[in-house]
């Protein structure tokens, strides 16, 4: 199956909750991915929490995203 989130909604300092198409949701903590170039700008909490559904995951203005599979495999 082809893996991707169908609802997101921000939870609070770097936590997410996620559904996703294979019916599996939960909560995901990105603060230890938050390094290098493109996911460093994301520790202000302004412009991480407003992520979108972008395609089958989610994305920032920045350019952004992290893999669906990725996101699936830490919700907790």
């Amino acid at each position: 199956m082809f893996m991707h989130v169908i609802e997101a909604k921000y939870i609070d300092d770097y936590r997410l909750w996620l559904s996703f198409n294979d019916g599996a949701k939960g909560e995901v903590d990105l603060s230890p991915e938050l390094f290098g170039e493109l996911f460093e700008p994301l520790k202000d909490k302004t412009l991480f929490s407003s992520f979108k559904l972008e395609g089958h995951t989610i994305a920032w203005d920045n350019g952004a995203d992290f893999a669906p599979e990725f996101l699936r495999e830490n919700i907790t």
